[in-house]
């Protein structure tokens, strides 16, 4: 099995920053009620989102379960980043469901990011994906500050797109 490129591991679970990473937080309202919640899940457990969103996955898993390993691709062809990682943690629940994954060998980066989706007292349907990370390649280091723009980019439209997708009815 591939060895995770950082430690400690597992730590978005529990919305924890490991010292010496750059990390962030977006959430965003995706619906309301049961039928958006488990359409959200659905979504993000089966990794539709990301594939929504135009990022290539190829995953050893149809689902995200601990141990799943996975390529994300991000771009286009010649210039398509290829993101290797492997499921650390993933949960479904009535009120809280998704998994977090950390970087293998071959990232661009190395740490980890969360795809969490909850149900809150109201109704209300949330995303929040959360991430710690620092590079691990020279080019990505020299993106500096614009780094943390894209990945934040990133986040609000898994948020817009994981809308779209848990429209019901």
């Amino acid at each position: 099995m591939d060895d995770f490129t950082y430690a400690p591991v597992g730590a978005t679970r529990e919305g924890r920053t490991p010292p010496g990473f750059d990390a962030f937080a977006v959430r965003t309202r995706v619906g309301s009620g049961a039928a958006a919640y488990r359409a959200a899940t659905e979504a993000v457990l089966t990794f539709r989102m990301h594939r929504a969103v135009r990022v290539t996955v190829d995953a050893d898993g149809p689902r995200a379960a601990p141990g799943v390993r996975l390529v994300v691709g991000l771009g286009r062809r010649p210039l398509r980043v290829l993101a290797p990682c492997r499921v650390v943690w993933a949960e479904q629940g009535e009120r809280r469901s998704g998994f977090g994954y950390g970087t293998l060998a071959g990232h661009p980066e190395t740490g980890e990011e969360a795809f969490v989706v909850e149900r809150a007292d109201d109704g209300a349907v949330w995303l929040t994906v959360t991430a710690y990370s620092r590079p691990a390649a020279r080019w990505v280091a020299t993106a500096g500050p614009l780094l943390g723009v894209f990945q934040r980019v990133y986040a609000r439209r898994c948020g817009r797109v994981l809308r779209r997708l848990t429209t019901v009815g």
